[in-house]
C-alpha cells in the first residue's frame, strides 16, 4: 500500500496524478496545504501503520517531524520526500529525503517532474509521451519557464485545474494520460479556457488600477489585492511595471500574501522568509502575520494607485529616438533622451539633472521610483520636443 502527502496546487496535483497512474487503486493521495501537512505527517506516525509506503512531496516537514520521521525511517519503515524547494535543501541530508532545484543541466525542477523521474528510475511505472508531456507542462508552469518560453498550454492547463474541482482534474488528467498517446484539451476544455482567458484580462485590467507602489526592506514593491489569477496577475503587473522589484498580491479573506518577480535579480523566497514563508525564487508566499499586515496593508492603505502609460500614445513611448516625456501628480514633466551611445540624461525644469544611466531603463526606474512619473500624451510630448529642441 502506499500513502501520498502533497501539496494542494497544480505541482502538488500533479504529483497525485503519476501516483494514481503509477499504483492505481493501491495508492491514498491527500493534497494539504502548506500548515497542515505537518498534522498529516503526525497523524500517520502515530498510527504506526505497517506495509505502507510513504510520500511526501512538494512540501517540506518541520524539525519535529523531521525527527520522527527518521527515526519511523531507520526502524524500517518506508519513507521518501521528493521537493524542489531550496528551503527544503537541508532535508538532503537523509537518506529518505529528496530536494533537487534544478537538474544537471541547469533546468529547474517541480515535484512533479521529480517524482515522475523517481517512479521511472525505479521501475514502479513506464514512461510515455502524453505523461511526459502533462510533467513538463506542470513544471514549465510552477518554475515560471513557462512565461520565458511563451508556453500558453502550461498556463492554460493551471487555468483549467482552477476551474474545475480537484477530483474531477485528477480524473480527468488519470484517464486521459491512460488512453492517449499524446497531452491534449479536448473541445470543451478548449471553449471554458478561452472564456476563461477573457475574463482574466478584465479581472487584470481592473487590478492595474489599483496598485500601489511602496519601498519595503530595500526593494520596491507594487502591492494590490486580490483573491485569484495570482501568478497572471503578478506577471503582467511585473512586466507592465519593470521599475518594481516585485508585486505583493494581499488576499484578505484567505489572510494570504504572495509574491511574484519576473526580474533574475529579485529573489521572493526571501521576502517571502521574512514572515515566516518561502517558495520559489520566482513566486512565493506566507500567511498575513501582523507584520506583514502592517507592511503591506496599513503602511500602503492611503497611498495613491500609480498611473498607467496612455495606450494609444504613436510618439511619445519609451526609449524613443528622440527622448521620452513623462509626468507626474504635480504636475512636473521629465524628459529621459539619450546623449550618447551609452549615457542617458533626465531634464527638469529645463535643468539637467546631475545623474546620467547607461541605459534607458535604468533613466525610467529612477523616475518612476523617485518621482512616480507616467509616460505623457502625445500632445504634450510634441509641444514640448519643439521646445526643447529649439533651446537646445
Amino acid at each position: 500500500m502506499y500513502k501520498l502527502l502533497s501539496h494542494n496546487d497544480l505541482d502538488g496535483v500533479g504529483c497525485g496524478i503519476i501516483a494514481k497512474l503509477a499504483f492505481g487503486e493501491d495508492v491514498e493521495v491527500r493534497y494539504n496545504s502548506v500548515s497542515f501537512l505537518n498534522q498529516e505527517v503526525e497523524k500517520f506516525l502515530d498510527q504506526k501503520i505497517e506495509d505502507t509506503f510513504l510520500f511526501i512531496t512538494d512540501l517540506s516537514v518541520n524539525e519535529e517531524n523531521t525527527i520522527r520521521l527518521d527515526d519511523y525511517y531507520k526502524k524500517g519503515g518506508k519513507v521518501q520526500l521528493i521537493d524542489h524547494h531550496k528551503t527544503a535543501l537541508h532535508l538532503n541530508d537523509f537518506e529518505w529525503g529528496y530536494v533537487s532545484v534544478q537538474d544537471e543541466e541547469g533546468t529547474l525542477t517541480s515535484a512533479t517532474s521529480l517524482l515522475y523521474e523517481y517512479l521511472v528510475k525505479n521501475e514502479y511505472m513506464a514512461p510515455t509521451p502524453a505523461v511526459a508531456e502533462f510533467v513538463e507542462l506542470v513544471r514549465q508552469y510552477d518554475t515560471w519557464d513557462w512565461e520565458k518560453n511563451n508556453n500558453l498550454a502550461a498556463q492554460r492547463l493551471n487555468a483549467l485545474f482552477y476551474l474545475i474541482s480537484f477530483d474531477e482534474f485528477v480524473e480527468k488528467m488519470v484517464t486521459r494520460l491512460k488512453a492517449n498517446e499524446h497531452f491534449f484539451f479536448d473541445e470543451l476544455e478548449v471553449q471554458i479556457l478561452d472564456m476563461e482567458e477573457k475574463k482574466i484580462e478584465r479581472y487584470i485590467r481592473r487590478k492595474r488600477r489599483e496598485l500601489v507602489q511602496k519601498e519595503i526592506d530595500g526593494l520596491y514593491a507594487g502591492v494590490v489585492y486580490a483573491e485569484q489569477y495570482h501568478s497572471e496577475l503578478g506577471n503582467e503587473l511585473g512586466k507592465e511595471y519593470p521599475h518594481l522589484d516585485y508585486i505583493a498580491i494581499v488576499n484578505i479573506g484567505g489572510k494570504k500574501l504572495g509574491f511574484r518577480t519576473i526580474h533574475d535579480h529579485v529573489d521572493v523566497s526571501k521576502v517571502a522568509g521574512t514572515y515566516g514563508g518561502g517558495g520559489h525564487v520566482k513566486a512565493s508566499g506566507c500567511n498575513l502575520t501582523d507584520k506583514a499586515y502592517q507592511n503591506y496593508c496599513l503602511d500602503t492603505f492611503a497611498l495613491e494607485p500609480l498611473r498607467e502609460d496612455p495606450k494609444k500614445n504613436e510618439y511619445n513611448k519609451k526609449d524613443s529616438p528622440l527622448g521620452t516625456l513623462f509626468e507626474n501628480k504635480q504636475d512636473e514633466v521629465f524628459f529621459l533622451y539619450q546623449v550618447s551611445k551609452n549615457q542617458w540624461a533626465i531634464n527638469h525644469k529645463k535643468t539637467k539633472l546631475q545623474q546620467t544611466f547607461s541605459t534607458f531603463l535604468q533613466g525610467e526606474i529612477f523616475l518612476r521610483r523617485n518621482y512616480g512619473v507616467w509616460l505623457a500624451r502625445d500632445d504634450k510630448y510634441i509641444r514640448y520636443v519643439m521646445d526643447f529642441v529649439k533651446h537646445k
